[in-house]
């Protein structure tokens, strides 16, 4: 068995006594510790978060005895392998000094407000702080939209609720080698929606910085939007540079979702590191009053033992 798979473990008495009075006392208990180097004052602490006791005045421990065994599963008994690490996946573009989101919209100026060589006029030698300066527009980099991006009287991102925009089961869809840009109800069918982040893989983020980016990319179609709400998506997600065609005034996509309160996250990448499913989708902008778009750091996190699907 490799070591990988083994696990310390401490085996000791110990004698607890409370703040508010009244004393515990333990014979032979055995927990799990980091390593055969576990002093007595890192192992009382341990004893008490394992234990979630409350008001401890003091631990004492005594006849402690180290061992090396097998990984447990604590309802058989028998030896397990290491569980796997969930995993964060960054869907997001990083933001730039004179980035171009959006063709036409200014891109952001990153600057200092307070250098650190300025700063060390303010404090002791050898203390020194960096606070920065940023100015941009709100369709900036990886961006949600709220309703009030497109309603007057919708709700703006400081308004939306956190679970319309974090901790969200996710589904991808791809659209990759499909035909033309168009991407209609059809395509969505097989997937179930309700109650998910529904993010649409198309590639496109492959020409992120590039003129191309800006013209000619896929879009979500006005029946298949619709669908959406039909379905009653939780929110809806792009790697391309607009969830409707912007050649189409009348924005139909961002017209019939954020008119059910369903947000859209554009600009998306990375979408190709994910399953289909088995996420979670997280996307979470800053509550700044008045704003109907904002910039979020979008992200996915892979659960080891969720289903992952088929490419179907």
């Amino acid at each position: 068995m490799t070591d990988e798979n083994q696990q310390w473990r401490a085996e000791f008495d110990a004698e607890v006594t409370f703040a508010n009075g009244g004393a515990l006392q333990a014979q032979g208990f055995r927990l799990d510790v980091p390593g055969p180097d576990t002093g007595e004052a890192e192992l009382a602490e341990l004893f008490v978060r394992r234990l979630g006791l409350l008001m401890v005045g003091s631990v004492r421990i005594s006849r402690t005895r180290l061992v090396q065994e097998p990984h447990k599963d604590p309802h058989t008994g028998s030896a397990r392998p290491r569980r796997a690490q969930r995993q964060a996946i960054d869907l997001s573009h990083p933001v730039r000094h004179g980035m171009v989101t959006y063709p036409g919209l200014p891109g952001p100026e990153i600057g200092h407000h307070l250098t650190r060589r300025a700063s060390r006029d303010h404090y002791t030698p050898g203390t020194e702080f960096a606070i920065g300066h940023i100015s941009m527009v709100s369709n900036t980099g990886t961006y949600l939209d709220s309703p009030f991006h497109r309603y007057e009287d919708g709700t703006d991102v400081a308004g939306l609720p956190l679970d319309r925009f974090t901790d969200l089961d996710g589904v991808v869809v791809r659209t990759l080698g499909t035909h033309g840009r168009a991407i209609d109800r059809e395509l969505l069918l097989p997937y179930d929606v309700t109650g998910r982040a529904v993010l649409l893989h198309t590639g496109w983020d492959r020409h992120w910085g590039t003129e191309q980016y800006g013209s000619g990319h896929p879009y979500l179609t006005a029946a298949a939007a619709e669908w959406l709400v039909g379905q009653r998506a939780a929110l809806v997600g792009i790697d391309s540079l607009n969830v409707d065609d912007t050649e189409d005034g009348t924005r139909p996509a961002h017209t019939a979702l954020l008119a059910a309160g369903i947000p859209v996250v554009e600009h998306l990448c990375g979408l190709e590191q994910l399953p289909l499913q088995g996420f979670r989708f997280h996307a979470a902008p800053p509550a700044v009053e008045g704003m109907g778009t904002f910039p979020v750091r979008a992200l996915a996190v892979l659960d080891p033992a969720g289903d992952s699907g088929g490419e179907g």
